[in-house]
């Protein structure tokens, strides 16, 4: 089978979900004989030299990338409101990603085109007129309900009201596209149910966000020495800067307060000035780290605070895949079926946090048992080989019955 995978920034290196979730796919396909050509954005803003990929970074036949600088701009920004279309969208259409999309097309036929997010599916049109092959939007989340929770938990007013205008916009983009997919590749199966909902009637399957575990190894001494938490993430994704200042601002005061000794690691790419020099008793801040799994491995909770977002946090399947303890909200374990207290702690309020950390600090050896468990449980429900076997089976299915039709 040939797959033509389309993503609008380098896939690599692995320091956000949907690079994790993109990559670890594409080797798990490969693996199983799929030929994959990438054609990627290289955007200005996760800009990556091709020429520092890791030998092992092998699983593409073929790797095409087109420069573009789609940063936020104001005067953008600013006529963007009188216009119908969304600012989300329209921030990655590119000529010259268009004519590489058709040189590729025209050189080469594809069974399947791989879109990864609806950002790219303002090019639909032109794989529709140069290809037969089949589309899957790979959706990694519903992207305006990412937004409109965003909005919901905004309370200045003005940046309320743009955030919600620029959701209606990208709303009725992502609903009016979901009739031009011959497959939906969900993240969740709430997700594809949702999806059906808002009118989507084709095929469809669930393809979660798949790890090696070989690739992830735990550090149980951890839960030996003094307990420590910490927080990883792109600190430019609204989602985790909303999370972990609202973390700050009406949890950590509580646990400091109740355990004096406790401290908190901040690390992510990004961080703003006005984190890096804060200035709150027991929290050290890093800004971005050389090394996630060594940050990861030397604190024993890792604290997840999302109050909005969607699709699935790969950061916490990494966590508990190194066999830390995630502690997260239940908004952020959507798509993980963990256990409270059996594979994860999951808290949603200030009160339900405080307590969790108390029951850690009690029983460390539990807290061990775990750490322990998230990690088989990773093993056993996120494999990204068995992930992939799924999707290849969904794929073939698909093709075999438009060949039968034929």
């Amino acid at each position: 089978m040939k797959i033509l995978q389309l993503c609008k920034k380098f896939p690599y290196p692995l320091k956000d979900g949907e690079s994790i979730a993109v990559t670890y796919l594409s080797k798990a396909l490969n693996e199983l004989g799929c030929k994959i050509t990438l054609l990627t954005m290289n955007t200005k803003k996760h800009y990556f030299n091709l020429s520092e990929l890791p030998e092992d970074y092998n699983q593409y036949q073929a790797i095409h990338s087109t420069d573009i600088d789609n940063e936020l701009k104001p005067l953008d920004a600013f006529l963007n409101l009188f216009s119908e279309d969304s600012y989300h969208i329209t921030r990655f259409i590119s000529p010259a990603f268009e004519r590489k999309l058709i040189t590729l097309l025209q050189a080469e036929k594809f069974d399947i085109v791989q879109i990864e997010t609806v950002h790219l599916a303002p090019y639909i049109p032109i794989i529709r007129k140069y290809s037969n092959a089949k589309i899957a939007m790979r959706s990694h989340n519903v992207e305006f309900e990412i937004w409109q929770r965003i909005a919901d938990n905004t309370s200045f007013f003005p940046k309320k009201w743009y955030i919600n205008h620029l959701t209606k916009k990208l709303k009725r983009y992502e609903i009016e596209q979901l009739q031009n997919y011959d497959m939906m590749v969900a993240i969740t199966k709430r997700d594809l149910n949702f999806f059906k909902k808002l009118g989507f009637n084709n095929k469809g399957t669930v393809t979660p966000i798949g790890l090696d575990i070989r690739d992830y190894e735990p550090n149980y001494q951890t839960f030996q020495k003094e307990l420590s938490l910490s927080f990883i993430g792109a600190l430019d994704w609204m989602p985790n800067y909303e999370g972990l200042m609202w973390f700050l601002d009406n949890v950590w005061h509580r646990l400091v307060k109740r355990f004096p000794n406790l401290k908190f690691h901040i690390a992510g790419r990004h961080t703003p000035p006005s984190l890096m020099n804060l200035n709150m008793k027991n929290v050290i801040v890093y800004g971005e780290i050389p090394n996630a799994s060594e940050f990861i491995n030397e604190h024993s909770i890792m604290v997840v605070p999302l109050l909005s977002g969607g699709g699935m946090r790969a950061k916490i399947l990494e966590g508990m895949a190194h066999g830390k303890v995630v502690l997260s909200t239940s908004l952020g374990l959507e798509g993980i079926d963990a256990k409270h207290k059996k594979d994860v702690l999951i808290a949603d309020t200030p009160y339900a946090i405080e307590e969790n950390i108390a029951f850690a600090l009690k029983d460390k050896h539990r807290l061990h048992q775990i750490g322990v468990n998230a990690r088989e449980f990773v093993a056993d429900n996120f494999d990204n080989l068995n992930i992939a076997k799924k999707l290849e089976r969904s794929y073939e299915k698909m093709l075999n019955l438009t060949l039968d039709e034929v």
